[in-house]
């Protein structure tokens, strides 16, 4: 499963994805938004196969960790708190979340629109094209390559990112894809404003591996 670290420096929030996405000239006001329902995942916590595939339970996604790859739990300095979880290839750094959304879905696109708008306002170049789950964004900002995904489910949405080195932006994609395809998201039945983080929680092993870190 990889090797559980701790990173105890905060990346800028809302940049991660790789390029290669096909561009669309003409904007996404023609694109329909759909809810995931495919056999392939990712999948809602109903519906999750029992296929054998190591998976981190951050309660509520619940990720796969490829061979080779490492978990880093990053941690806010203020409340003390779990702030994302990433795993780490060698294509770059995955960080899947989890977020509550409208049954009818379509909070992807709004979200999309307002993640190209803040990238190209900090100067990245940024691509829209269309992936397998719809809209996908692609970006260089700096020396780094990021690549965006999103997934609308029942009543939730997972956004799936990537950021790597520009050298390894063809291959990247794919790596996040595959993980994104293989989570499992667990949303729960409360009631929760739309666009709320789902509540990310760390197993006892690597919690405890965290407080013998700052101890």
């Amino acid at each position: 499963m990889g090797i559980f670290g701790r990173k105890r420096e905060a990346k800028p929030s809302g940049r991660h994805a790789a390029p290669e996405v096909e561009d669309r000239p003409g904007g996404d006001e023609d694109i329909e938004p759909q809810l995931s329902e495919t056999a392939d995942g990712p999948f809602d916590i109903e519906d999750a196969p029992e296929d054998g595939i190591p998976r981190i339970d951050l309660g509520s996604v619940k990720v796969p960790v490829p061979d080779g790859s490492q978990v880093q739990v990053e941690m806010d300095p203020e409340s003390g708190g779990v702030r994302a979880v990433h795993v780490v290839t060698e294509q770059g750094q995955i960080t899947v979340s989890g977020y509550a959304a409208p049954r009818s879905g379509g909070l992807w696109k709004d979200v999309s629109t307002e993640l190209t708008e803040q990238l190209r306002a900090d100067g990245a170049k940024v691509s829209v094209g269309m992936g397998e789950w719809g809209l996908e964004l692609s970006a260089i900002v700096g020396d780094v390559a990021l690549r965006f995904v999103g997934v609308d489910g029942p009543r939730w949405m997972l956004r799936g990112v990537i950021a790597g080195p520009q050298s390894q932006a063809s291959q990247a994609p794919a790596v996040l894809r595959e993980i994104v395809r293989q989570t499992i998201i667990d949303r729960g039945d409360a009631p929760m404003p739309v666009r709320t983080p789902l509540t990310i929680t760390l197993p006892d092993a690597v919690a405890q591996h965290i407080a013998e870190q700052q101890g």
